[in-house]
């Protein structure tokens, strides 16, 4: 619940906001039947849809004040709050939280958050049902190393790679694996020391020389823990989520990223739904079963240029790109309700392929990166980037954030957005303004 680039924020209209001196000095206001955290999060305003359509009652919580979800005609109550992640003000904060809300379930979406939440989640359990996967499978799932491990032992093709925890190892290896090279996290959360740092969200770096190399290396290690050093590869990105418990997938779904926010493989921006591919569809589902991950999980994987699929990472939380699953038939935040609370789960059979989403703030950010990174593997000219980019407005396709019957989130983060790039904009003029003149 911290005010992270993407984790536990909130706002919704003033009538509906709670302060932490209204929420420590009331009594119970009403009991809601899930408490989203996150609210910044795209999929947290997905899920409050989603549950809200169904006649759910649903709060959110974060710890900004102006985050679409509050705004949406779904969110009931919005939560501010005040504390900073991993501390145990924010534990105080949230078992306040929870007993005052009365939630049934509690559903989280941020590393740092879920982190946090696993932490402590034998005495959070005491007031509400989490929708997390059990704890020996989500301590796989969120370790990159362990899980490219079983699926090597179930036959699934992984990336070459070494693990590295020091620059000191980088030469080794470079000769290795070669460039370019992908760096990445064993884990994209870890904690810090708690004074300086209180924890950081790290994310994958393309490297292409040593220099870059040992760069990545230092800067994701400074908070300590163990990172990959992977092949490269560039075929199609895809992502297979599932719906588990009780040996049993009661959902799938499939989808194909055009584009990702950065450039290299992050959240997808431009997405298609696909019919689940029989080769990596049948290796997702075994590496799930294998590990017993319950509950909602996305397995991704890269096809080199031949087009074997090759595993990257599982998300074991509700992603970014949740939305797409939910406009073709799969209402995976609702069955993630439905598991959490001890309900019957509803089985999809079916959904429908070939639509396509669009997040259009990500679309924008990943081009012009693209633009500057011009040259780099895997980037496209700037004109062919620029021309896709234009091309993909005469397309069919939903937008994220858009639904017609709550159109307050949309309106919401188009006026946010577009304060911030104008905002920054002017800042930025008025920077070299000063330096050109003192």
């Amino acid at each position: 619940m911290a005010s992270h680039s993407s984790d536990l924020g909130a706002k919704a209209s003033s009538q509906r906001t709670v302060s932490p001196a209204q929420l420590d000095t009331g009594r119970k206001t009403k009991t809601y039947d899930a408490l989203v955290l996150d609210a910044a999060l795209r999929q947290s305003l997905v899920t409050v849809r989603s549950l809200g359509k169904k006649g759910l009652s649903v709060a959110a919580a974060e710890a900004a004040s102006e985050v679409p979800t509050f705004s949406s005609r779904w969110c009931q109550q919005s939560f501010v709050s005040p504390a900073v992640d991993g501390t145990d003000a924010l534990l105080i904060y949230l078992e306040e939280l929870l007993e005052r809300s009365g939630a049934r379930v509690l559903i989280t979406s941020s590393d740092s958050t879920i982190a946090f939440v696993r932490q402590h989640r034998e005495r959070l359990e005491k007031h509400v049902k989490i929708a997390l996967a059990n704890e020996p499978a989500m301590s796989i799932g969120v370790n990159k190393e362990q899980t490219l491990a079983i699926a090597e032992r179930l036959g699934l093709s992984i990336p070459r790679g070494l693990a590295v925890s020091t620059v000191q190892e980088v030469p080794a290896a470079l000769k290795e694996i070669g460039l370019p090279a992908v760096v990445k996290p064993v884990e994209s959360w870890l904690w810090g020391d708690g004074q300086e740092e209180v924890g950081a969200r790290l994310a994958s770096r393309l490297v292409t020389t040593p220099d870059e190399a040992k760069r990545a290396v230092e800067d994701l290690t400074r908070l300590g823990g163990t990172l990959l050093f992977q092949q490269y590869l560039t075929g199609r990105r895809e992502a297979i989520s599932f719906f588990y418990a009780n040996g049993e997938v009661y959902a799938r779904f499939a989808q194909w990223a055009k584009r990702t926010e950065p450039p290299l493989g992050g959240t997808s921006v431009l997405r298609q739904s696909i019919a689940v591919p029989p080769d990596s569809g049948e290796q997702a589902e075994r590496l799930i079963r294998e590990i017993n991950l319950d509950g909602y999980s996305e397995v991704e994987f890269v096809r080199d240029r031949v087009g074997i699929p090759y595993l990257m990472e599982i998300n074991p939380r509700l992603s970014a790109s949740v939305e797409m699953a939910v406009h073709s038939g799969v209402d995976f935040p609702y069955l993630l309700y439905q598991w959490a609370n001890g309900e019957a789960i509803n089985k999809v059979q079916s959904y429908r392929t070939g639509g396509w989403m669009r997040y259009l703030k990500g679309d924008i950010m990943t081009t012009i990166e693209a633009v500057k990174q011009r040259g780099r593997p895997g980037i496209a000219a700037p004109s062919q980037v620029i021309l896709d980019f234009c091309l993909s407005f005469l397309m069919p396709m939903h937008y994220d954030y858009i639904d017609w019957n709550d159109l307050n989130p949309a309106v919401k983060e188009t006026l946010s957005f577009t304060h911030d790039w104008v905002g920054g904009a002017i800042m930025k003029r008025f920077s070299q303004f000063k330096r050109r003149t003192s």
